[in-house]
């Protein structure tokens, strides 16, 4: 995703999957909670007023509308959190693993111990202990 775009300009775009249906319109942009970086779009399906959760990486923006990388259907099972409440690390965690992405960006030079998913996802907000 483009990052010099503003977050809030998102909302009310149209969101389209990637052979071009639309999905939806973009109702509200997640950040990041430690770095601030707009990180998931819940984006209103239409199908019973319900919003999708779709990742701003590896989306992106384009002639005003965002052009989210996946089938539609995959978009439409995405798990639903609800909208205007922030989102857990571990629902976080559904959702990077529902579209199949990995939640560490940068690999680990060591392996960690513990639970695996949870410290990943530590890593990446960067909430490291």
């Amino acid at each position: 995703m483009q990052t010099d775009i503003d977050p809030r300009s998102l909302i009310g775009r149209k969101a389209f999957d990637r052979q071009g249906a639309k999905i939806g319109t973009v109702d509200e942009v997640y950040l990041d909670d430690a770095t601030g970086v707009p990180e998931w779009a819940a984006v209103r399906t239409g199908l019973f007023t319900r919003d999708a959760f779709v990742p701003l990486e590896p989306s992106e923006f384009v002639d005003g509308a965002l052009v989210v990388p996946f089938e539609r259907a995959l978009i439409k099972d995405a798990p639903d959190f609800g909208v205007g409440r922030h989102l857990s690390p571990e629902q976080e965690l559904q959702l990077y693993r529902h579209y199949g992405l990995d939640s560490s960006p940068s690999p680990s030079p060591s392996p960690s111990p513990g639970p695996g998913p949870d410290r990943d996802f530590g890593r990446l907000a960067g909430h490291e202990e």
